[in-house]
């Protein structure tokens, strides 16, 4: 079927049409380029979702980031990221496939079917005006043919009339003749105009007209062609993304998949675990034997438990708080001596680590100057090599001190890891020592309270029902009696007392037992009449005397 036989007498209603197929044009154009402002604004909502729940650098939130639940987080906050990605892909390509090429394509559609349309229009003119022509060549041929008429009936009149001179006849006749030659010569020019426009209107209906509308119809079908195209495209966009997003949401699934419970139990393991263990019974205290009562009454014991203790009148105190009630202040020592055992360890191999890497970093730079300073030997005009000489010799010293230091942590650390002896079920049984991360075994005795070697602190608690009274001693711990022996015991390790109410012991000593662990973590000895104090629970072994339980081991 084809608009030039089917459509000869439409041409305005074909110019309706095609411009209606253009505004279409437009109009996909412009919802596609609205879904590519969507697409650009939901990856840039996602990218800053996935920014705003990032851990921030060297915060305690990134530290968090070590267990696998929060490692899975961050990787579906990556592949999220990622995701985002591939929207801005799709916006991409559908700008670059879609709308710019529909955009260059309309233009081009709009100048060919003004160029046709002004072809038709110039055709239709041609004959419209070739038709004017025609009607008034008739119209003269009418017009001398009825003067023709008129003039052979006047002369034919004047003939007929005797009263007429021969003279006025023969004018007759004459102008009778000239107008019978002029309708003659009309005829002829009517008859040949009327032949040429038969010929062209032919021409124009059949040949010009046709191939001009064979022509705006073709330009209409590759319009529709040309849009089911961008259709296409449109879908193929999106489908070439679902692969990529599909590996988003599969590295979504894996890091769901990858979350270990045990793991993250075992991980707050190590980030809580003091070494210490658990407290042990604690004796029965026989009040009825006066000679044998483990704790005197100006004791830390009673004082705690009863809450009404106070200084004696006349006391040598000297206004100093007993060291459980200070709280650390500050950063702690260089040693990290304020931190149980396990923790302490921890951080003094991390501060190893971290040494070691800039050891390794000072290194490679001096490698580097090193290789620099040879090539600058061999090659003088590449640079001087005297002008690394001062840079080698800062890197030099960096390393000493870096090294000096290293050496320093790791002593620390091997002091500690001396001090983490293999225990036994034996000597878990018997053990009592206190906990240093706020849990339920001392909550009720331990609260608000540091150790004397500042050891550990923990937050006050508003749920602890029993408070520790702030308990001035004097050097003397009050002018009272001292307390009886109740036992021996042997320093496991060395301990330095710097806090007020401990006593430094060195390991392998021998001392004498006062007063008992009461699930604090600390034991009370005396070494003479002069020096006594407390020591933690851990560091030494006890060997009570045969009125106690026997012999126990806290380590």
């Amino acid at each position: 079927m084809s608009w030039g036989t089917e459509l000869w007498d439409q041409f305005d209603n074909l110019e309706k049409h095609t411009q209606w197929g253009i505004d279409v044009l437009e109009k996909y154009i412009k919802f596609v380029k609205e879904r590519t402002e969507i697409e650009i604004s939901y990856a840039k909502q996602l990218r800053n979702l996935s920014k705003k729940y990032q851990p921030k650098k060297n915060s305690k939130e990134e530290e968090e980031y070590k267990y696998t639940s929060c490692k899975a987080f961050l990787a579906t906050l990556n592949e999220m990221n990622d995701y985002a990605g591939q929207h801005e892909v799709i916006s991409e390509n559908m700008t670059s496939q879609i709308t710019a090429e529909l955009a260059r394509f309309v233009q081009e559609l709009k100048q060919e079917r003004k160029s046709h349309f002004h072809d038709g229009r110039k055709a239709q003119q041609y004959i419209e005006t070739f038709w004017k022509q025609l009607e008034a060549s008739k119209r003269r041929f009418e017009r001398d043919c009825k003067e023709a008429d008129r003039a052979q009936q006047y002369f034919e009149k004047m003939d007929a009339d005797i009263n007429v001179t021969k003279a006025d006849v023969e004018k007759a006749r004459q102008q009778a003749q000239i107008r019978h030659q002029m309708a003659e010569d009309s005829k002829a020019e009517y008859s040949s105009i009327l032949q040429k426009f038969n010929h062209d209107q032919r021409e124009h209906y059949h040949t010009h007209i046709p191939n001009i509308f064979q022509k705006i119809q073709e330009m209409e079908e590759r319009r529709i062609v040309r849009i089911g195209e961008c259709m296409k495209t449109y879908a193929e966009v999106d489908r070439q993304v679902i692969p990529i997003i599909g590996k988003c949401l599969d590295g979504i699934t894996k890091a769901a998949e990858s979350i270990d419970q045990k793991n993250d139990s075992l991980l707050v393991i190590e980030a809580f675990k003091s070494g210490f263990e658990p407290p042990g019974d604690i004796d029965f205290e026989d009040f009825t034997q006066p000679m044998k009562r483990t704790v005197s009454e100006s004791s830390l014991s009673n004082s705690r438990w009863d809450g009404k203790s106070e200084p004696k009148p006349g006391s040598k105190s000297k206004g100093k708080l007993w060291p459980f009630i200070k709280k650390n202040k500050g950063g702690g020592p260089e040693d990290f001596s304020n931190l149980p055992p396990e923790q302490r360890r921890k951080k003094l191999q991390q501060k190893v680590d971290e040494l070691n890497k800039e050891i390794q970093k000072e290194m490679d730079q001096r490698d580097a100057l090193t290789k620099m300073k040879d090539v600058y030997i061999k090659n003088p005009q590449m640079g001087d090599a005297a002008s690394v000489d001062h840079k080698l010799t800062e890197l030099g010293q960096n390393m000493e001190k870096l090294q000096l230091e290293a050496q320093k942590f790791e002593g620390w650390l091997a002091e500690v890891e001396g001090r983490l002896p293999v225990r036994t079920e034996q000597s878990r049984r018997q053990s009592g020592m206190y906990d240093t991360q706020n849990t339920s075994a001392v909550n009720n005795c331990a609260q608000d309270r540091e150790s004397p070697d500042g050891s550990y602190t923990e937050e006050p608690s508003q749920e602890s029902e029993m408070k520790v009274p702030v308990t001035e001693f004097d050097d003397e711990f009050d002018d009272e009696e001292p307390l009886p022996t109740i036992g021996t015991c042997k320093a496991l390790y060395t301990f330095e007392g710097q806090n007020e109410g401990t006593i430094s012991v060195m390991e392998g000593e021998m001392l004498y037992v006062i007063e008992e662990d009461k699930g604090d973590g600390w034991t009370r000895i005396r070494r003479n009449e002069d020096e006594e104090g407390y020591v933690p629970t851990s560091y030494v072994e006890v060997y009570l005397d045969k009125n106690a339980k026997g012999a126990m081991t806290y380590i």
